[in-house]
């Protein structure tokens, strides 16, 4: 049975078509908006996968570049890995998902979002998040509360849902909504400096048209889904789980009450040996089962202690941040370095600036190909005391680096003003929460270090959240670390400036916030993002008005666009030249715009004044101090401007009658002529006796000017 099903939504249409395809996947159909279609099949396994404690859920994004009719780059000619953009793509889509599976569902499900078709007015991230959603709802995998996705823009002060190519490049804002019919589950924002009441209320504009698109899964899913399976819920023996809370409960809440984070671990361990020592004969083969037993205790005795006896469990108030210090310019040879320490996380990031040739370049189904501000992001091991084999960086990697990306990216100087690529590397000394916000902080510090214009210093905070289980009660707390990330509700993470927000991340793992929640959130991270900003003002208050001395300088110039050719040559003949001779590098744009980059600015005005010679346009009149390249019988070839020739005929070499060319000038010789026509063909006639002649006269003039002054001045 093959089924068409439609809505409209922002006044386009909404398509699912539904049993033509993928008939051996538990649900697949190919869902459209306007002419951007994204393949959604999704599956699970038959039975839970054995010996885990999580829920191994998989999405992907997969981009297939023919859906905008580009053949890949590369040897191969095929996609490869995915890209940065299409993994925090499927990111996305898991943080709204897998908080609404069952609690105990171990079942490996796996969703893939293929993009075969776009259409730059219409964004695939958003189609795929809505379509798998559906396709979770419609198979007979244990899915049933639907989400709903939409982009919303500020295109002149109104709000737009879905916003096109053209209304996406006036926007200050680009966010993200995925909410159930009740809540809001996720949201993404990059913007422009936005005031914290503006985001809020385009989170609740977005927030209702999801509402619209949940009640079209709704119907949908009654209408055409399968039966769903009754899942298999893993839970632990009741006489485990209360012969270890009888044994350990007590232990663990003492241990959880210690507010030095050092002692209270090591309390934990002890509790850890003790129940080794209890259970590993007893129950030798339910090892997970305990520990399992062990993290709800945890969890129990954290959110009780915030949540009843308003208390954090390190002693902070739930609106304060711990101890805050900024540092600068601690490597000696890079260009720009930020330190940021908060609590026991610290950030350090360093500044690279390179020529506009070193920008990223970047294939996808976008429309950007390039970009010159780029953010990365590490985490070792030893950030958490521990030991793991260091490997590429992972999708959480990518998502806090473009995190932090995307909240500096407003504020970075435009290329005319700043004609430099930009690279900022945070590595992650020590993690204790927050550790992408930190980023952030260390990110702004570096780049005022380094001297970039940046508009104005930006900072980062993660917010936390405990409710009781029926939502009714919660407690907002400022600056979460690690622990109370790790039982809490929400990691809420808001960048930006005094003036605004330039970024927020956040996913919770309960279902949903309430708008009070948002709001309030909104306004406390505020307080704080202030807070941390005066402590990088004191720090450094401004950005450095002179680069490193290791820094390469940048130079610009601007010639006619039709003389671009005259500086790159055949096959780049001309401008590898200059490179060789001067060791610059040199990017120039097709409006005419050079940029000649060199730690050495000797270097860079020699290579400037050889593509000014380059385009300088030759005049009749001029005199020019040229190179003689050949001699014939009839005269002498001049170079008077690189790659511009004229000719010396024999009767103009000198006053006197010249025999033989060779007696007068050689090849090599450097000698002053004068441009004494330009034919229409082109070809220039030089004079070397008029060039004298002139010369003398000039000369004569100057001393019978310094005479009468001399005369004057008696």
């Amino acid at each position: 049975m093959s089924e068409i099903i439609q809505t409209t939504i922002a006044g386009r249409t909404l398509k699912v078509d539904y049993g033509k395809i993928g008939r051996l996947s538990n649900c697949a159909f190919f869902i459209s908006y306007g002419d951007t279609v994204v393949l959604i099949n999704a599956n699970a396994s038959d039975k839970p996968r054995e010996g885990v404690d999580f829920f191994p859920l998989s999405i992907e994004y997969e981009e297939r570049l023919y859906s905008v009719g580009k053949i890949p780059g590369g040897f191969i000619k095929r996609e490869g890995k995915p890209s940065e953009k299409a993994i925090l793509h499927a990111r996305a889509i898991d943080r709204p998902l897998r908080p609404l599976f069952p609690k105990g569902y171990r079942n490996d499900v796996q969703v893939v979002c293929t993009v075969v078709s776009v259409d730059q007015d219409n964004a695939p991230d958003i189609l795929a998040i809505n379509g798998a959603s559906l396709a979770l709802c419609m198979s007979s995998i244990p899915f049933t509360t639907p989400v709903g996705a939409v982009s919303v823009g500020l295109v002149d002060g109104k709000f737009v849902i879905n916003p096109g190519l053209e209304e996406r490049s006036k926007s200050s804002l680009n966010l993200t909504v995925c909410a159930t019919d009740e809540r809001v589950m996720m949201v993404e924002a990059g913007g422009d400096e936005i005031p914290e009441d503006t985001m809020y209320d385009a989170i609740m504009f977005g927030f209702e048209e999801c509402k619209k698109i949940v009640a079209f899964q709704k119907e949908t899913m009654n209408k055409y889904g399968k039966q769903k399976e009754e899942p298999e819920l893993y839970k632990v023996e009741e006489s485990i789980e209360e012969e270890v809370r009888k044994f350990a409960f007590q232990k663990i809440k003492d241990a959880m009450y210690i507010m030095d984070r050092d002692e209270r671990n090591a309390a934990l361990e002890d509790v850890d040996k003790e129940l080794n020592e209890q259970f590993s004969e007893k129950y030798p083969d339910n090892g997970s089962d305990i520990a399992d037993v062990v993290y709800k205790i945890k969890k129990e005795i954290v959110r009780n202690m915030m949540l009843n006896e308003h208390r954090r469990v390190d002693g902070r108030a739930f609106d304060e941040i711990r101890p805050i210090s900024c540092e600068v310019g601690i490597l000696p040879r890079t260009h720009g370095t930020g330190l940021f320490t908060r609590g026991l996380t610290q950030v350090m990031t360093v500044a690279t600036l390179g020529s506009l040739g070193d920008v990223q370049i970047l294939d996808g189904v976008g429309t950007e190909e390039s970009k010159r501000y780029i953010h990365h992001y590490n985490f070792p091991s030893y950030s958490t005391g521990e030991t793991r084999p260091l490997r590429g960086p992972g999708r959480r990697e990518i998502g806090h680096g473009a995190l932090a990306e995307k909240a500096l990216e407003p504020l970075i100087p435009s290329e005319d003003q700043f004609p430099y690529t930009i690279r900022l590397v945070s590595e992650v000394l020590s993690s204790n929460g927050s550790t992408s916000q930190a980023s952030i902080c260390g990110s702004t510090l570096a780049l005022l270090d380094a001297g970039v214009p940046i508009k104005r210093p930006a900072a980062g905070i993660a917010m936390g959240l405990i409710t009781s289980e029926d939502l009714s009660k919660e407690e907002i707390v400022t600056d979460i670390q690690g622990i109370e990330d790790f039982f809490g509700d929400m990691d809420f993470k808001v960048g930006g400036t005094e003036k605004g927000i330039t970024a927020i991340q956040f996913d919770t793992k309960i279902h949903g916030l309430s708008e009070n929640c948002i709001r309030e959130t909104l306004n406390r991270a505020r307080t704080a993002r202030l807070f941390i900003l005066d402590k990088i003002h004191k720090c450094i208050p401004e950005a450095r008005e002179e680069l490193s001395e290791y820094a390469p300088k940048t130079y610009t110039m601007s010639i006619s666009p039709d003389k671009i050719r005259d500086v790159i040559g055949a096959g780049g003949k001309v401008i590898n030249k200059i490179i060789a001779e001067t060791g610059v590098k040199i990017d120039i744009k097709e409006d005419g715009k050079i940029f000649v980059m060199s730690e050495d600015s000797s270097s860079a005005k020699k290579a400037l004044k050889i593509i000014e010679d380059l385009t300088r346009e030759v005049k009749a009149g001029e005199i020019y101090l040229g190179k003689v390249t050949k001699t014939t019988n009839f005269g002498a070839f001049v170079e008077i401007l690189p790659g511009k020739e004229g000719l010396v005929h024999i009767s103009k070499l000198d006053f006197t009658r010249v025999n033989k060319v060779e007696d007068v000038v050689s090849v090599g010789d450097k000698i002053l002529v004068k441009v004494t026509d330009i034919d229409n063909q082109g070809r220039i006639n030089l004079s070397r006796k008029d060039a004298i002649k002139d010369s003398e006269e000039n000369n004569s003039k100057e001393n019978s000017s310094k005479e009468n002054n001399l005369k004057q001045n008696k």
